[in-house]
């Protein structure tokens, strides 16, 4: 089969495209033909060995994928030839990622794709969403009625979580570029403040009166000293970007405020919290609430240019769709 794989550690140079043995399926494994791949900031970080997870050589990159049901094993019940799924957690723990004509895919990993829905589409919000679902909710325990402060709200991650808290029955005020204004209040936000605006702690301050219950943030930076004076009794900061931040943290505050600062990475949720978190992706995506704001399509052959423009900072708001 046709894969985009890497032999070793290292650039994007590094991937190549080119044949390599049809996987098989376990007893409880389903064989999907792909149809359509991603490319994340994850995906450059196991490319370069930068983030270790278990895998083995030749490593076929990647984690999103959308496909069809090609063979589904004896203990893989409720998938049958021809199904259209998805899945967005390949490629780390062993698995081998889904950049090829089939992948294997373990049955409680797999998702049914709801009818009418694009498959680049599907896989273009599979993981900012299911990020975003996990902040919100696993982590961040949000409920109906409360304030979710979202900085920068006009990105992939952070357009999903404007669009889950609004679903979830949440206001929400969000900071973006004064460029991304209008789509941001399109996705539902209720405030929506310049990031780069002079005085922006006292703008939030007067946009969330009674105070924040969940803050997140997209850009990795964490303004803990902004942040924490914000959150309302009980509030919850919950961070998930921002590997080399050291922000000062106001610890006196925080607990004062009986606040909570939690954080988690995407790789290490359980199965039962993504399937929870794609059950949600599901109802969004037939309700044609959850789109991409932005996607390109590439073929496969351009894995590694994909790799590059992700590294370069390229893709910000947009992206990259490699068609299988």
């Amino acid at each position: 089969m046709r894969a985009a794989y890497i032999e070793r550690f290292g650039p994007p140079e590094g991937i190549v495209v080119g044949g390599l043995p049809a996987p098989r399926p376990g007893p409880t494994d389903v064989l999907v033909a792909v149809a359509a791949t991603t490319v994340n900031p994850v995906d450059t970080l196991i490319r370069s060995g930068s983030y270790r997870t278990p895998l083995s050589f030749p490593f076929v990159i990647g984690r999103d994928m959308v496909g069809t049901v090609a063979e589904a094993g004896p203990g893989a019940p409720g998938f049958a030839p021809g199904d259209p799924v998805w899945c967005n957690s390949l490629g780390h723990g062993g698995r081998q990622g889904p950049a090829a004509e089939r992948a294997v895919v373990p049955a409680d990993r797999l998702y049914p794709l709801p009818a009418g829905v694009r498959a680049e589409d599907a896989v273009a919000v599979a993981h900012p969403a299911a990020t975003a679902y996990l902040a919100l909710f696993t982590h961040g325990r949000l409920r109906p009625g409360e304030t979710v402060l979202v900085a920068g709200a006009a990105g992939n991650v952070g357009s999903a979580l404007v669009t889950l808290a609004v679903w979830a029955g949440a206001r929400v005020v969000a900071t973006a570029a004064a460029h991304d204004a209008d789509y941001v209040r399109s996705l539902g936000a209720a405030e929506v403040l310049d990031y780069a605006a002079p005085g922006l702690a006292g703008q939030l301050a007067d946009a969330a009166p009674r105070g924040v219950d969940v803050h997140v943030a997209t850009h990795g930076r964490h303004d803990l000293e902004v942040a924490v004076p914000l959150l309302a009794r009980r509030g919850r900061i919950v961070v998930f970007a921002g590997t080399t931040a050291r922000p000062v943290l106001p610890v006196g505050q925080l607990y004062q405020k009986d606040g909570a600062l939690v954080g988690f990475v995407i790789s290490r949720a359980t199965v039962a919290e993504l399937a929870q978190a794609a059950d949600a992706v599901g109802q969004l995506l037939t309700a044609g609430r959850l789109r991409p704001r932005a996607v390109e399509e590439m073929p496969l052959a351009d894995a590694a240019e994909a790799h590059r423009r992700m590294e370069r900072g390229e893709l910000r708001g947009r992206r990259v769709v490699l068609r299988v």
